[in-house]
């Protein structure tokens, strides 16, 4: 699959890029929920622009800082100015574009999708999917089981070049869920390319 996520550095709602650490942060965090828009904004800016968060979005935070000087009377020499060095940090609650109905369309990427017209799924793969037993979630890109949440996670179908490429990604995700302690009670391995992790993944394959 191909990620559909954002590129470039987040923008405020008025098209200036972020700066610091809140472009690290607003990246990590489109790229984790899988949203394509590079707008972020305030409950306020959304509603502003004439835009509505939808009801259950959960809010990212970013960070406001600012360190400036103010003329103060000082303590050693009374009647005389000095600088006073000050600095203010606070967080703010902001929306990526994605979980904003009605915005103007400029904040909304064109969609994409990779799969053909008309492509589907073959007989045997469909019924696979429809009795797949696991808890799975849709988003972001990168496909995972989460041995802890026991969840699998994909990105959507549509970013798939085709409908089988996204179920055969299912299946290997769902061999890894095969080894959850209430089922086959695998070994997942403690690190990356270790001996069980690489066992893990043969069984997956």
């Amino acid at each position: 699959w191909r990620s559909c996520a954002a590129q470039g550095r987040p923008l405020r709602a008025n098209g200036e890029p972020y700066r610091g650490m809140n472009t690290f942060w607003l990246w990590l965090a489109a790229e984790q929920c899988g949203y394509r828009s590079r707008h972020w904004m305030t409950y306020r800016q959304a509603q502003t622009l004439g835009g509505q968060v939808r009801a259950g979005e959960q809010a990212q935070f970013a960070i406001f800082y600012k360190a400036y000087s103010k003329k103060v009377d000082s303590s050693e020499r009374p009647g005389e100015l000095v600088d006073e060095h000050r600095r203010v940090m606070r967080s703010y609650a902001v929306f990526n574009a994605d979980q904003i109905d009605a915005l103007p369309s400029d904040f909304y990427p064109e969609p994409l999708s990779l799969v053909p017209p008309g492509d589907r799924l073959g007989a045997r793969a469909q019924r696979f999917v429809d009795r797949l037993p696991a808890r799975l979630r849709t988003g972001g890109d990168r496909a995972y089981y989460n041995l802890r949440a026991d969840l699998i996670t994909m990105p959507p179908v549509e970013q798939f070049d085709t409908r089988a490429a996204w179920a055969a990604t299912l299946a290997h995700e769902a061999g890894h869920w095969t080894g959850h302690p209430d089922r086959l009670a695998r070994s997942f391995g403690k690190r990356f390319g270790d001996q069980a992790y690489a066992f893990e993944e043969l069984v997956a394959l």
